[in-house]
């Protein structure tokens, strides 16, 4: 109610099925788990009506659970804006600078055609992903985007044991660097001590983790061990080399 108030000042708050029955466009942004339910409520209530556009945000879902809607006759699609979102202020301006993934029923091209207007409208730059790329989309994304923010507040946990006080200021401009280069080249903008074949290193790594945080080392086991495959693979790391840093991070296995 109070973010109502603060982004749409004067406007009504009514009950779900009194704003569906009011609008030619419906908006569901609600989580995933109970996106199926809404729809078949809001049909179950005859709050739907055929001319209506019904669309979603959900990442994980594409039209198909909007089928219900689509058989009282409107229009269904799928808008999911690759980005994160934190209730402030600055959302409305990072969606305008994003992508959005837009799916509609696979052979209705004039439904396409209007997912990807809205998508313009917004501002942002409409990406097709058919019904059933959806998932794996969704579950890309969230790899990414999600346990980046677990892996740059681990590390930030990490360099604050170690006495750096302004680990933010000290990680910034290499994570930047880091995410722009793999952005820009690939595999081959990975660096590091893996990437070098340094297995010594790789092992005291292991063990002043054991002792400051040792539920931070499966996870920098795993990493390591992907990047040490993806390095061979693009040519950076010797196939000997990852064979002996693999060694040190089997060692850590149960």
């Amino acid at each position: 109610m109070r973010r109502a108030e603060e982004l749409l000042p004067g406007v009504a708050v009514c009950p779900p099925d009194e704003v569906v029955r009011q609008a030619d466009l419906v908006l569901l942004a609600v989580p995933d788990d109970v996106l199926d339910g809404m729809v078949r409520g809001l049909v179950a209530t005859e709050s739907l009506r055929a001319g209506q556009i019904v669309l979603h945000t959900s990442g994980a879902h594409g039209v198909e659970v909007l089928a219900p809607a689509a058989e009282v006759g409107a229009l269904p699609v799928a808008l999911h804006p690759a980005m994160t979102f934190t209730g402030r202020g600055e959302d409305i301006e990072r969606l305008a600078s994003s992508c959005v993934a837009v799916t509609a029923p696979e052979h209705d091209e004039a439904a396409w055609n209007v997912a990807e207007v809205l998508a313009l409208e917004l501002g942002a730059e409409p990406v097709r992903v058919p019904e059933q790329a959806r998932k794996l989309y969704h579950a890309a994304l969230t790899h990414g985007a999600n346990h980046l923010i677990t892996l740059v507040n681990e590390c930030a946990q990490l360099l604050r044991d170690a006495g750096v006080e302004a680990a933010d200021r000290v990680m910034a401009p290499l994570l930047s660097a880091s995410l722009d280069n793999a952005l820009r080249y690939g595999d081959r903008a990975i660096t590091g001590p893996v990437s070098r074949g340094d297995a010594g290193t790789v092992r005291t790594h292991l063990a002043v983790l054991e002792d400051a945080d040792p539920e931070v080392v499966p996870g920098y086991v795993e990493l390591a061990k992907r990047t040490a495959e993806r390095s061979v693979r693009s040519g950076i790391l010797r196939a000997g080399d990852a064979a002996e840093v693999r060694d040190v991070l089997d060692e850590e296995q149960p």
